[in-house]
C-alpha cells in the first residue's frame, strides 16, 4: 500500500520557515523527506527529525484513508458511518479534495504517521478508516474554533459537544459529519467522512507577554482566519514567521501555543479507527504492542493506553515528529510537528448481544473524553519528544 501523495505548496511555504529545496518537478510540488534514512516498516526509526527537501509524488488518486466514526453521545438517529443524518451540502468532490490536500501536507511532514499507516495497512491488506481529524487554533480575534469550523459547517457538519481543559487553558468542540453514501470498501478521504475536533487556546487567560505575541501575529494575518481550511490544505501559515524569542516565550507558558504559532492550521493529528480493522490489530492493545515492537514511540502520559471512565473509549498515540523551522531572525531550530492517534470504541452494553457482523458504528461508544484528550495533547510536548523509547 503506497501512501505517497501530491502536495501543492506555494512559495509562501518558504516564508513560513520550513526548508524547501528546488526540484525538477513543477515549482509547486514539494514534500518532506526524513533527514535520517528512509523509513523501513521492519526497522522504523524511533525519533523522526525532518526537513523539507524535494520529492516526487504519484498522482492525486493515491489519497489515503479516511474515517468514519468519531465522538458524540450515541443516539438512535445516527447512520452507520457515525454521522447524525444531516445532509451533505455543497460539492462533495471538492470537499474531499480539500481533505485530501490537508492529508497530503500532514503525511509529507510527518514520516511516522505515513510509515505507521503503511505498516498497519499492510497487515491483512487492511483498509484504514480515520476516527477523526484534529486542529489547533488561537481563541482570539476570530482565529479560534469558529475559523476552522466554518469550512466544515458549510458542507453539512454539525457541532456537538464542548470540552474544557482548565489546566491547559483550552476548550474544544467536535463536529459530526453529514450522512454521505460511500462506495463499498471506500477508505481514506474517499471513504466515510471523518469527524472533526477543533480546539482553541483561551488567549485571554495567558500572560500579557504571551497575549501580545499571539495578538501581534493574528493581527498581521488580517483576514487570514477566513481562509483557515485553505491554509491547512496548502501547509501555509496565515501570518508571518515569528521570532525565535517569541516562540520560546510561548513555549515556556504553553507548548500548545508555541505549536500553533509555527504550525498554524495544519492538521494536528489523524486517528485510526482500530475496531474497523480486519486483523488482530483491531484490538488497540494488540496494535500498541505492534507499533512499539516496530520501533515507534507511543505517548506515555497517563500510560500508553488512555481509557475513559466507562471503559468503552480507548485511545493511544505516537509522539510527534520534529521538523526544522527557520525563524524570521534567521535562527533554525527543530519544533514539534504532528502525530498519529489510535482509537477503539467498544460496543455499548445494550448492544452486547449483537453478533459482531451486525454491529454498526451507532452501536458503539461515541463522544470524546476530557481525561483521554488531555493526555493525548501531550503528544507534542517536549517531555514526550525527548523521552527515550521504552
Amino acid at each position: 500500500m503506497r501512501l505517497s501523495r501530491m502536495l501543492p505548496l506555494s512559495s509562501s511555504a518558504i516564508n513560513n520557515g520550513f526548508h524547501i529545496s528546488s526540484s525538477t518537478l513543477p515549482p509547486s510540488i514539494y514534500s518532506l523527506t526524513p533527514r535520517q534514512p528512509s523509513i523501513n516498516p521492519k526497522n522504523p526509526i524511533t525519533r523522526n527529525f525532518i526537513s523539507l527537501n524535494k520529492s516526487s509524488f504519484p498522482p492525486r488518486k493515491y489519497s489515503i484513508f479516511t474515517n468514519k466514526q468519531n465522538m458524540s453521545t450515541v443516539c438512535s438517529s445516527k447512520s452507520d458511518n457515525g454521522s447524525h443524518d444531516s445532509p451533505f451540502q455543497g460539492g462533495e468532490s471538492f470537499f474531499r479534495e480539500v481533505l485530501s490536500s490537508m492529508e497530503a501536507v500532514y503525511l509529507s511532514r510527518n514520516p511516522t504517521a505515513k510509515a505507521v499507516l503503511e505498516l498497519v495497512g499492510s497487515v491483512a491488506d487492511d483498509q484504514i478508516c480515520y476516527d477523526h481529524f484534529a486542529f489547533r487554533t488561537f481563541g482570539v480575534n476570530g482565529y479560534g474554533i469558529d475559523s476552522m469550523a466554518k469550512f466544515f459547517l458549510d458542507f453539512g457538519y454539525t457541532p456537538r459537544e464542548e470540552l474544557r481543559f482548565p489546566a491547559k487553558k483550552l476548550r474544544a468542540l467536535w463536529f459530526s459529519p453529514p450522512s454521505v453514501p460511500t462506495p463499498h470498501g471506500g477508505s481514506g478521504v474517499n471513504g466515510p467522512l471523518p469527524r472533526v475536533f477543533v480546539s482553541e487556546l483561551l488567549v485571554d487567560q495567558m500572560s500579557p507577554q504571551t497575549q501580545d505575541i499571539i495578538r501581534k501575529y493574528t493581527g498581521i494575518s488580517g483576514s487570514g482566519n477566513k481562509h483557515a481550511a485553505l491554509a491547512s490544505a496548502l501547509g501555509s501559515l496565515t501570518w508571518e514567521k515569528p521570532l525565535h524569542s517569541e516562540f520560546q516565550q510561548l513555549a515556556r507558558e504553553s507548548e500548545y501555543a508555541a505549536w500553533t504559532l509555527v504550525n498554524g492550521y495544519a492538521l494536528n493529528h489523524a486517528t485510526i479507527s482500530t475496531h474497523q480493522l480486519k486483523s488482530r490489530l483491531r484490538d488497540i492493545k494488540n496494535l500498541n504492542q505492534f507499533i512499539e515492537k516496530n520501533g515507534f514511540k507511543l505517548n506515555s502520559e497517563g500510560g500508553t493506553l488512555k481509557v475513559s471512565p466507562d471503559g468503552l473509549l480507548q485511545q493511544s498515540s505516537t509522539v510527534a515528529d520534529s521538523i526544522l523551522f527557520q525563524f524570521s531572525d534567521g535562527l533554525t531550530e527543530s519544533v514539534p510537528c504532528s502525530y498519529i492517534e489510535f482509537a477503539e470504541r467498544l460496543v455499548l452494553p445494550q448492544y452486547s448481544n449483537l453478533p459482531l457482523e451486525e454491529v454498526k458504528e451507532h452501536h458503539r461508544r461515541d463522544g470524546f473524553e476530557v481525561g483521554n484528550a488531555d493526555k493525548i495533547f501531550e503528544s507534542t510536548s517536549k517531555e514526550q519528544l525527548t523521552r527515550k523509547a521504552a
